[in-house]
């Protein structure tokens, strides 16, 4: 009897997972790998994406685990991938890919509840972590969706929920996010602001979009195409500067080194000295960047705190930009930036040897020509791009080592730096002092809002040339070549050619009034910092809230908060408990009947008692009694159905009234 000993010892194989479980979990993850995608190497997200899809085929067709010898290589390959992609598994980005990794390599041993609770819990991790790479609404309002599958797998997997629908499966997810919101509003606005995220960590491995210190033809491409927004600008007199004015300079370029343009970053250098003819002032919302410089309407007149005006007007952080910031700013539109160029001629005029000659040659031909008449020469350039049979384009041909020879008698096409380079290479070679300015132009006014959004797509490059008496001053050849770039914006002179979605109207005005939405999101839930929080009292005649006050707060609310649901829940329970309240109906009757259930008596003793008391309805008393003690004390978690059949039966049960 040894054997059979040992068999009853044995634990029970744990019930494998259903069809519809297994769906729920394939479907949160793969909420997870889409809320992570854009992030992650296309490659990782493609080949994930396969091993779910493959993963719920195999099993649709005989469930069963997967082979160790398959497991094993795929993790020591995403292992591997993973450190050729970014050099180490430390980190938000390899972190974050080699956690979804892991998840959905797990999706491949998931058999038993206990392995899909698991892989539940980790993905409600995962879902949480794409806000540490994007915290938009869009991506929160994501991650909220992406809890609901997840909520509704935990559903699935309880027994009496084998048979239920899918609506009753998804509803209850929706119900408890929905109940969560004003505990989750209520916390969000007391737990004291911290001065550094809980999650700080290492931030070198992230690529950001915006303007760079270097420029080079083709280097703006991405930005160029990027619908992101860059910054907001809300001015002092509401309404903006005209259109043609809206240039946002950011970094000014000297070097050249034939291929390139840099800006030369010196610090501890007077800003040159600039003769305003008006001013205007404005408030900069500017998102994360990544770099130190802050646009600004040109020219800045003034610093902001933590900034330092640069020589050529340009205002440097001593820290990069990596949350969102807001300053405010004068800028004079017209004006003298440096009427005498008593320093850096030589540089305005530096050249490289050994590259383009042709267009040095073409420079040497107008100085030739026109002596010192700068503007004669200017106007020879932007004739050469308005009837040279140049095109605006976002798709270029490429360009060999002789860049500005190939773009000015080959290629004629390309956008802003193409231009800007040239122009301002060609002036240099006239003997003329130029340099190219990066930043921003143009925008759109938000008039329901009341500010421009400036987008990334609104990246600009012009050339400055320095004019003697009037200092530098602002020549754009793009317009020479496309003046809708200017007059009408990005999104015109971009043509239907290169982006034939941003000619929709309806499309481009629906995502700027959409912006209104995320103005709001940034200001009221990512920019509510601890300056905010002290002042979250103030329209109740509390001036400032100190951490002990938020403390205090926190703890009463969420004592408060607990009542609530407690009270919620005991009466929930109390209302719908489907056997209880056929027990209850049941006892209405008997009672109705003389049948009266004694302080203290069990519903087992009751039932018999009744029984012996009706003997017409005894085998039907005792036939409910065995159903409910069933349902009541046999089953963890009994079936709808059975329930249902219960009450129905109790419902049903009517007797004569009789006196003991």
């Amino acid at each position: 009897m040894s054997w059979l000993a040992r068999l009853l010892r044995r634990p029970l194989a744990p019930a494998p997972l259903d069809r519809r479980s297994f769906d729920f979990l394939v479907l949160t993850m793969l909420g997870v790998l889409a809320l992570h995608a854009p992030h992650l190497p296309w490659w990782l997200s493609g080949g994930l994406g396969g091993v779910l899809a493959l993963r719920w085929w195999q099993r649709r067709r005989q469930p069963g685990k997967a082979p160790a010898w398959l497991k094993l290589p795929l993790i020591a390959l995403l292992t591997l991938a993973i450190l050729t992609t970014y050099g180490t598994v430390f980190g938000r980005a390899p972190g974050s890919a080699l956690a979804v990794g892991l998840l959905v390599l797990k999706l491949l041993e998931s058999e038993t509840p206990r392995d899909a609770r698991v892989g539940i819990a980790f993905a409600c991790f995962a879902l949480m972590a794409a806000l540490l790479f994007d915290q938009s609404l869009l991506i929160t309002i994501g991650v909220a969706i992406g809890l609901l599958p997840a909520f509704a797998a935990l559903r699935a997997l309880e027994p009496a929920q084998a048979s239920t629908s899918l609506p009753r499966q998804l509803v209850p997810g929706l119900v408890l996010l929905v109940a969560s919101l004003p505990l989750t509003l209520f916390t969000f606005a007391l737990v004291p602001r911290l001065s550094s995220p809980l999650w700080g960590a290492p931030q070198r491995d992230e690529a950001r979009t915006g303007l760079s210190s270097e420029m080079s033809p083709g280097a703006m491409t991405e930005l160029l195409i990027d619908d992101s927004p860059a910054m907001r600008v809300a001015f002092d007199g509401s309404l903006p500067p005209p259109r043609a004015s809206l240039y946002f300079r950011a970094y000014v370029m000297w070097d050249y080194d034939g291929s390139s343009w840099h800006a030369v970053d010196i610090a501890n250098r007077p800003a040159d000295p600039v003769e305003p003819a008006d001013s205007v002032g404005y408030t900069v919302t500017l998102l994360p960047t990544g770099q130190r410089v802050l646009p600004a309407l040109d020219v800045p007149l003034q610093t902001v705190d933590g900034a330092e005006l640069r020589r050529e007007r340009m205002l440097m952080r001593a820290q990069p930009v990596n949350d969102t910031l807001t300053y405010h700013l004068t800028s004079a539109l017209h004006y003298r930036l440096q009427p005498t160029l008593d320093r850096g001629r030589q540089a305005a005029l530096q050249l490289p040897q050994g590259f383009n000659p042709r267009t040095l040659e073409l420079g040497r031909q107008w100085h030739a020509r026109y002596g010192n008449d700068t503007a004669a020469i200017v106007r020879a350039a932007l004739d050469l791009f308005h009837d040279g049979g140049f095109s605006y384009t976002l798709a270029p041909a490429p360009l060999g080592r002789d860049a500005m020879d190939d773009f000015l008698f080959s290629t004629h096409e390309g956008f802003c730096e193409y231009y800007a380079s040239a122009f301002t290479v060609l002036m240099r070679a006239a003997g003329v002092p130029a340099r190219v300015v990066t930043g921003y132009q143009g925008g759109f006014w938000n008039k329901f809002g009341n500010y421009l959004l400036v987008r990334q797509s609104d990246a600009h490059a012009w050339s400055e040339v320095w004019v003697a008496g009037r200092g530098w001053v602002r020549v754009d050849p793009t317009a020479a070549v496309r003046p809708e770039r200017v007059n009408l914006g990005a999104a015109a002179a971009a043509g239907g050619s290169d982006r034939p979605w941003y000619q929709d109207a309806w499309l481009q005005g629906l995502r700027n009034r959409w912006d209104i939405v995320n103005r709001w999101w940034d200001k009221g839930v990512i920019g509510f910092d601890a300056l905010r929080q002290r002042g979250l009292l103030t329209p109740f005649g509390v001036q400032e809230t100190d951490t002990q006050m938020l403390t205090l707060l926190l703890v009463l609310g969420s004592v408060l908060f607990a009542s609530i649901g407690l009270a919620w829940a005991l009466a929930r329970r109390a209302r719908i408990d489907p056997a209880l309240a056929g027990l209850r109906r049941l006892e209405r009757q008997l009672g109705k009947a003389g049948v009266v259930r004694r302080r203290g008596e069990g519903p087992q003793h009751y039932l018999r008692r009744a029984a012996r008391a009706l003997p017409g309805q005894r085998d039907t008393l005792l036939q409910l009694m065995e159903q409910y003690l069933q349902l009541r004390y046999g089953e963890t978690e009994p079936a709808r159905e059975s329930l249902r059949a219960f009450q129905r039966a109790a419902r049903d049960f009517h007797v004569p009234r009789v006196v003991q």
